[in-house]
C-alpha cells in the first residue's frame, strides 16, 4: 500500500528561481526513506511542502490510508532545532502536542515514556536546564507520542557530538520499529543514512529532483560503524564520486539510475 505520492513539477522561491523541478517519488506505509543532496538543494522546502506548511506549487502531493485517498494523515516534524517550549517543563512540552481529552490519560505513561528515551525523572525539568543531547531526545519523544502515521526529520541530529548522535539514531531505530511510521529523514551525512533507511533519495543541485533511489537491503537496526554500512559507504562513493555534490555520472551502466 501507498502512503504517499510525490509529484512535484516546479516549485519556485518569490523571486522566480526554481527550487524544486520534475521530483516524483513514492513512499510505502512504514517505510523509512532518507534525503540526501547538497546545501541549498530544496530538501527542506520539500519537507515543508509535503507538512502542508507551504503550499505553493506546481504539482501533487497525495496521501492514501487502507481505503483510499485521505486529506492528509497523522503527521510529525522534527527541525534541526528541538524547539521546545522554554517556559514549559518537559512533560509540558509533551502534553503540549496531546489533544485535551487524550492528555489526562496520558500523564502516567509519560514518565515511562521518558524513561524509554533515557530521561527518568526528568518531566518537571524545563530546557534551559538540559544538554542539547537530552533536549533533543525530549523532541524525538514529542515527535513519536502522537503515533504519527508520517514523521518529518530535518537533519534533527545536526550539531550534536558524535557518540550523543549515535546513541539518538539507536533510539530512534527502536521507536520507529516499535510504531512504524512511514518516515522522511533529511541528512547530510551518507553513512548516516545508510545505518537508517529502507530506501535513500539522493537529490540534484537546486532545483532539486530525485537523480538516485537507491535500495539499503541491510537488516535493522544498523550503526553507522557496521561493516556492512562501510562497505556500502566506500562502493557507493566509488562509483558515483560526484553523488553528495548532486551529480551523477552518465555512463551507459548507471544512465537509467
Amino acid at each position: 500500500m501507498i502512503l504517499l505520492d510525490v509529484d512535484i513539477r516546479r516549485k519556485a522561491y518569490l523571486s522566480g528561481i526554481n527550487v524544486i523541478e520534475k521530483l516524483a517519488f513514492s513512499a510505502q506505509q512504514g517505510e523509512f526513506v532518507a534525503i540526501v543532496g547538497p546545501s541549498g538543494a530544496g530538501k527542506t522546502t520539500l519537507l515543508n511542502l509535503i507538512a502542508g506548511l507551504d503550499r505553493d506549487m506546481d504539482g501533487s502531493i497525495a496521501f492514501h490510508s487502507g481505503q483510499g485517498p485521505q486529506a492528509s494523515p497523522r503527521t510529525s516534524f522534527m527541525f534541526q532545532e528541538p524547539r521546545l517550549m522554554p517556559w514549559l517543563n518537559v512533560q509540558q512540552n509533551l502534553e503540549l502536542v496531546l489533544a485535551p481529552q487524550s492528555r489526562r490519560h496520558q500523564v502516567a505513561p509519560l514518565n515511562d515514556l521518558l524513561a524509554l528515551v533515557g530521561l527518568p525523572g526528568c518531566g518537571a525539568m524545563f530546557p534551559g536546564k538540559l544538554s542539547g543531547g537530552m533536549q533533543r531526545r525530549v523532541a524525538l519523544l514529542r515527535a513519536f507520542i502522537v503515533e504519527p502515521d508520517l514523521l518529518l526529520m530535518d537533519e534533527p541530529f545536526q550539531s550534536l557530538d558524535a557518540p550523543t548522535a549515535n546513541q539518538l539514531r539507536v533510539l530512534l531505530q527502536d521507536l520507529w520499529q516499535r510504531t512504524r511510521p512511514t518516515v522522511l529523514f533529511v541528512t547530510h551525512n551518507l553513512r548516516e543514512a545508510l545505518s537508517l533507511a529502507d530506501r535513500i533519495l539522493f537529490c540534484s543541485a537546486r532545483p532539486c529532483r530525485v537523480i538516485l533511489d537507491l535500495p539499503v537491503d541491510l537488516q535493522h537496526p544498523r550503526a553507522i560503524e557496521d561493516i556492512s554500512v562501510q562497505r556500502m559507504h566506500q562502493s557507493l562513493l566509488e562509483q558515483y564520486p560526484k553523488l553528495l555534490g548532486g551529480l551523477i555520472a552518465s555512463s551507459p551502466e548507471i544512465s537509467g539510475a
